[in-house]
């Protein structure tokens, strides 16, 4: 309980402090950079797996960049966990972050801890993108500590403009899991946005994303590890962005 109210208060201290920071990091033309985002969704989906069945999420979000260095919290608040008809504020991840680009090739790194109900966890990442034709990218992530193994994400995406400002944001992206007893093209995800600025710093973007198993035994475990027990996925919401 008290470690749930101190992953909670961390969240909402970090979220204020952006949002008061940010005034002053633009009039400043601070190196520092930061944004808050809220998204509101029919549903929380991880790698494949459900992680809420019938309730809606919040998923607020804070960032704060230095050069290449990123700082990330964010949050998952489920509104009716497992139909409690209780809001239960579930999970707080961290990540520490470091990009750069030169030419075509963007290269990160990273770490993410996974603060959990029950066990947390830890987790390394490298990412590699090219700022070409679909936009191609792959991203290795390593469990360190309570799920150790590999995800490895392979993703591609289309931007179609419609006007200066807005566009619809085309993605799709298949995954393989590599764990103990466990070998298997996993997830693939196919997904599209709109983001539609409001002002010079404030964005809404309605977005939709449709989730599925690639093969039988990669189905038979987002079955076993959804909360819905089901191995596919269509869910949607829209993002809340303020950014300087």
């Amino acid at each position: 309980m008290y470690k749930k109210m101190i992953k909670t208060l961390v969240m909402v201290s970090l979220i204020a402090i952006t949002f008061g920071a940010l005034p002053a990091l633009a009039e400043d033309e601070s190196p520092v950079s930061a944004s808050a985002d809220v998204s509101i969704l029919s549903q929380y989906v991880w790698r494949g797996y459900a992680l809420s069945d019938d309730s809606i999420v919040v998923q607020p979000s804070a960032t704060v960049t230095y050069g290449g260095f990123g700082f990330n919290l964010w949050g998952n608040l489920d509104m009716d966990e497992l139909g409690s008809d209780d809001t239960s504020f579930n999970e707080t991840d961290m990540t520490l972050s470091y990009d750069m680009s030169f030419d075509i090739v963007s290269v990160g790194v990273g770490y993410i801890y996974y603060g959990l109900e029950g066990e947390d966890s830890q987790e390394f990442y490298v990412s590699l993108g090219l700022d070409t034709i679909l936009a191609p990218s792959l991203t290795v992530y390593r469990d360190v500590d309570t799920f150790p193994g590999w995800y490895i994400n392979l993703g591609v995406g289309h931007s179609i403009s419609f006007t200066d400002d807005i566009a619809l944001d085309l993605a799709a992206s298949i995954g393989y899991v590599d764990t103990d007893g466990y070998n298997e093209f996993h997830d693939g995800c196919i997904s599209a946005s709109i983001s539609i600025p409001v002002d010079d710093y404030i964005t809404i973007t309605p977005m939709m994303s449709y989730t599925f198993a690639l093969t039988s035994d990669s189905e038979t475990a987002i079955m076993a590890g959804s909360w819905d027990a089901e191995e596919d996925h269509f869910f949607g919401g829209v993002a809340f962005s303020l950014a300087f």
